[in-house]
């Protein structure tokens, strides 16, 4: 039996590290948005008969290998840790090869590791018989991944990985739900350049250590929060109206915000990105994810976002992705 699935990557565009619980628990109406795009997770499991279990990291280059009878040593194998665990988890009681693979630039900041979590859940939970309901995997996701990087994580890009589209994902006391947003995703694709800066991410904002100080009782982070709050909320209901002043106008303001989150979520490279994109056309920038490398997102004036593209293809260490908005999330297939 062969299993593939795959899942895409996102691009955030507001109320990003809200999404940690349990910051959105102290900011009533907190929510993320962002919407998918092409640069896809893969994962490709092949069954063996003879009890060996093969897990190999296309991206990383790496490979590792052992029985289904030790699998138990998997808990707390190091090298390609998120698979192991995920593995451990699954504990499938068949061998098999299972290979992963990513579009998205290595520290993209394009929720990469949290996609691959996602592609990589169901192909193992269709490996078990279907254990799970997918109302399961974005829990059991978010549970392993913290155990990986030993610390809360955030939720959003789960979300973007198994839906797909565009998406409002709203934090409440009574649990997180997806509210997809129905908008001209044309006039978002036809306004947004999504490029790579050539340097991998370098966690530009602390999340845990942002989170010690919010629970600790840090005003200006708390009032920050409430700001990224409004944000988020006055993206959405542009988006939904299609009033693209108003998205244009919500985004440049969000910048400063996150500047004052972190001010290493830029690098001075990134810095040179943003000044080239605003002075041929871009209206605002988004930082992808935690920043201090990876993507940055830009919103363009209607019809300049050739002009935007042209000038960054002719920056040093500029990447222009050639991605679009997907609304296909999971995919899983099967074949013998």
């Amino acid at each position: 039996m062969i299993i593939e699935t795959s899942a895409p990557t996102r691009v955030d565009l507001a109320g990003s590290t809200i999404d940690i619980p349990p910051l959105f628990l102290f900011h009533e109406g907190a929510s993320t948005i962002n919407f998918a795009i092409d640069l896809l997770a893969k994962c490709r499991i092949e069954t063996r008969d003879d009890g060996l279990i093969v897990l190999e990291s296309v991206d990383r280059g790496d490979r590792l290998e052992t029985t289904v009878d030790r699998i138990g040593e998997l808990k707390d194998e190091p090298r390609l840790e998120l698979l192991s665990k995920l593995v451990y988890f699954f504990r499938p009681p068949t061998g098999f090869h299972m290979t992963t693979e990513s579009q998205a630039p290595a520290g993209a900041g394009l929720a990469g590791s949290s996609t691959l979590n996602i592609a990589c859940i169901g192909a193992l939970n269709r490996l078990v018989g279907e254990r799970y309901t997918p109302d399961r995997f974005i829990p059991i996701a978010a549970n392993i991944e913290c155990q990986v990087i030993k610390v809360p994580t955030g939720f959003q890009d789960y979300y973007s990985a198994q839906y797909g589209g565009a998406s409002a994902i709203h934090f409440a006391p009574d649990g997180i739900h997806r509210e997809k947003l129905d908008l001209d995703l044309g006039t978002l694709q036809g306004r947004t350049v999504v490029v790579y800066t050539g340097e991998p991410r370098n966690s530009g904002t602390n999340n845990w250590e942002i989170t010690k100080r919010h629970i600790d009782g840090d005003r200006e982070l708390f009032d920050l929060f409430e700001a990224i709050r409004d944000t988020a909320a006055g993206l959405r209901a542009a988006l939904l109206a299609n009033d693209w002043d108003s998205v244009g106008e919500l985004l440049r303001a969000s910048y400063p915000q996150r500047k004052r989150l972190s001010p290493m979520i830029t690098t001075p490279h990134m810095d040179e990105v943003i000044e080239t994109a605003l002075a041929n056309g871009a209206i605002a920038a988004k930082v992808c994810g935690a920043g201090g490398g990876g993507c940055i997102a830009f919103f363009c004036e209607d019809g300049r976002k050739t002009d935007v593209e042209s000038a960054l293809r002719d920056a040093p260490g500029a990447e222009v992705l050639d991605c679009r908005i997907t609304e296909t999330g999971l995919s899983i297939s099967v074949s013998d």
